[in-house]
């Protein structure tokens, strides 16, 4: 992945606009291409989506799923940089590496339990009424 670090660090470079929507891109390809976490998410995803047609959700649920799976999705790519930076300083195990790593992968541990609960929240009273 092509940086120009010395452009981009340079003070008062803002560099070409279309150029960092093509940074952002590389980005997204790499954690698509390499993360195992993020292929889980998209499968997830495509089962939520598919739910919410099958069962006609509102416009704000909608919003609500929209929010949801989008929130997941940015914070395994946060964390996914996160570990990145923290392999860029060390190598060896040190103890506040461990720590960095680990909180990063909490996050989205936590926010992939509260987007189930969500999803039971939303979803439930859909599949209540199927199935009585």
């Amino acid at each position: 992945m092509r940086m120009d670090s010395q452009d981009r660090n340079r003070k008062g470079y803002r560099g070409s606009f279309t150029r960092s929507f093509f940074y952002a891109f590389e980005g997204l390809l790499f954690v698509l291409r390499t993360e195992r976490n993020i292929k889980f998410h998209l499968f997830f995803a495509a089962i939520v989506i598919s739910m919410s047609l099958y069962v006609q959700i509102t416009k704000v649920e909608w919003l609500v799923v929209i929010l949801v799976i989008g929130g997941m999705f940015v914070i395994e790519i946060i964390n996914t940089a996160i570990e990145n930076v923290v392999d860029l300083v060390t190598e060896e195990y040190h103890p506040l590496a461990k720590i960095a790593k680990d909180v990063a992968a909490s996050a989205a541990l936590v926010f992939a339990c509260i987007s189930v609960i969500i999803g039971v929240i939303l979803f439930g009273p859909y599949f209540m009424v199927a199935f009585k």
